[in-house]
């Protein structure tokens, strides 16, 4: 690997650089790091405590990834460039269902954002999410009303959450919810994090019908906590590279499905 400067330039930037580089490349060893920005192991392992603490990668042994586990949710930055495809098609197909004039959530998932991306022409619309990257990206559309759920600022999902949150979504109701989770297996939606659990779960009481995003990837997966069954959805949208296994595992609960073809 090219030897990096950053070590000139202080911990606080060599960090930044790591995190950059493991948050595009998903995985590295502490050993290419150390010779990358041409520091000792230890002062790599120190700086990547410190990115750990942050919550923006999780270390294992020898080296350090973004990717999820059952425990870790990936940095946003991370989920933005992945499954890109899949999560194209199935905005796509979630996007049928909305029509103008009605009022839809969406949660932070990078999923619920290439849907709002959709959303832009089919107006009028009320469209109310805790994400921040939907609420700058649709800010400037003059005929979408956009509802900013408040919140604690948490810059690892970049969305707001907390108490707060999920108190204003308690006071709404809208037609229809989008939300997606980390993994799916045994007619449960799972995710890591019990406070993203609570504004899931309470977008989903607010909805007179719910939507579940997942792509192949999260499925035959759990994670730490059970967000609700899957048949407290509606619907899942789930794109075409999902295999037989989970399909038959939706029939055997019951579970509404719909494949959007990549």
């Amino acid at each position: 690997m090219t030897k990096d400067t950053s070590r000139r330039r202080g911990p606080e930037r060599r960090r930044q650089d790591i995190a950059d580089l493991v948050l595009h490349a998903g995985s590295l060893t502490a050993a290419d790091l150390a010779e990358r920005f041409d520091v000792s192991l230890m002062t790599i392992h120190r700086d990547l405590d410190e990115l750990e603490r942050q919550g923006i990668v999780r270390k294992h042994r020898g080296g350090v990834t973004a990717q999820p586990s059952g425990v870790f949710e990936s940095n946003v930055a991370f989920r933005m460039n992945a499954m890109g495809p899949a999560k194209d098609a199935i905005a796509e197909k979630a996007a049928a269902l909305v029509e103008p004039g009605m009022a839809v959530m969406l949660d932070d998932s990078t999923t619920a954002l290439a849907l709002a991306r959709r959303l832009i022409g089919i107006t009028p619309l009320t469209v109310i999410t805790n994400f921040l990257e939907a609420i700058n990206l649709l800010a400037r559309e003059r005929d979408i009303r956009l509802m900013a759920l408040g919140g604690d600022y948490d810059p690892l999902h970049d969305s707001f959450l907390g108490v707060s949150c999920v108190d204003a979504i308690g006071a709404l109701n809208v037609d229809l919810c989008f939300v997606s989770t980390s993994a799916v297996s045994g007619g449960f939606a799972y995710h890591q994090e019990q406070r993203i659990v609570s504004v899931k779960r309470a977008m989903l009481e607010a909805a007179v019908r719910s939507v579940l995003l997942i792509d192949h990837s999260k499925l035959n997966r759990v994670a730490l906590h059970r967000v609700v069954p899957l048949s407290a959805f509606d619907l899942v949208i789930v794109d075409d590279e999902a295999g037989p296994q989970a399909l038959s595992e939706f029939d055997e609960h019951k579970v509404t499905y719909e494949l959007a073809e990549m």
